[in-house]
C-alpha cells in the first residue's frame, strides 16, 4: 500500500513540472503517459484523481485539468441515441455475445475522439479514465492510437489499471497490447507482490 501512495504523490509535482506541460526531452514524441497501478487500487486511485482535479482548479494554478472517463462517455452515448434501455434487451433475448458484439460495433474511438475534441478547448491537460470500466468493449491501446490523432500538443494521463512497462499495455495484469508511444508518468520501485 506504502508504494501506491508515494507514486500517487508525485502526480501533482508532475504536472506543474514545466518539462510536463512544455513536453520537454520528448524528441518530438506525444506527451502522452500512463499512471499504472494494480487494480486492487481503483477506489483509492479514483479519490486521488478527484484530489489532483482540485488541486489545479483555481485560475492561477498554471493547468486547466479535463477529464474524460470512457465508460461515462459510452453511457451518455447510447442515453443520446436513446438506445440505452437496448442493451439490457439485447443481454436478455440475445445473450452476453451479441451484446458485446453490438457494443464494440457501437463503441467506435471516433465517438470518443469527436467528444474530446469539443469540449478539450482551452484545457491543457487531459485525464483519460475508466479504461477498466469500458473494457471489453474498446481497448485502451486503441483510445491511445486514435488520440494521437486529434491530440499532440496537449498532455494526456491514462490512468491504467494494470501493468505498463513501455512496450506494453497488460490491463487487469491479464489482457496484453502492445504500445510503446507513452511514457510512465510515475516510476515505481514494486514491492514483492504487488503486480
Amino acid at each position: 500500500m506504502a508504494n501506491i501512495l508515494e507514486r500517487l504523490d508525485q502526480i501533482i509535482p508532475k504536472i506543474r513540472s514545466d518539462k510536463f506541460i512544455e513536453g520537454y526531452g520528448l524528441g518530438n514524441e506525444i506527451s502522452f503517459y500512463i499512471f499504472d497501478y494494480d487494480p486492487q487500487y481503483e477506489l483509492l486511485v479514483r479519490d486521488h484523481i478527484d484530489h489532483v482535479k482540485n488541486q489545479f482548479s483555481h485560475t492561477n494554478s498554471g493547468r486547466k485539468i479535463i477529464e474524460f472517463d470512457l465508460y461515462k462517455m459510452l453511457i451518455e452515448s447510447l442515453e443520446e441515441k436513446n438506445i440505452f434501455e437496448r442493451v439490457f434487451q439485447i443481454e436478455k433475448q440475445q445473450g452476453e455475445e451479441a451484446l458485446l458484439r453490438a457494443m464494440q460495433n457501437f463503441a467506435k474511438p471516433q465517438m470518443f475522439l469527436d467528444k474530446i475534441q469539443r469540449e478539450i478547448s482551452d484545457h491543457n491537460v487531459v485525464f483519460i479514465t475508466g479504461v477498466g470500466k469500458i473494457y471489453p468493449f474498446i481497448r485502451s491501446h486503441t483510445v491511445l492510437n486514435s488520440l494521437q490523432e486529434v491530440i499532440d500538443k496537449t498532455p494526456v494521463i491514462m490512468f491504467f489499471p494494470g501493468k505498463y512497462d513501455g512496450m506494453s499495455l497488460k490491463l487487469f495484469g491479464k489482457f496484453k497490447d502492445n504500445y510503446y508511444r507513452a511514457f510512465r508518468l510515475v516510476d515505481d520501485q514494486l514491492l514483492e507482490g504487488e503486480y
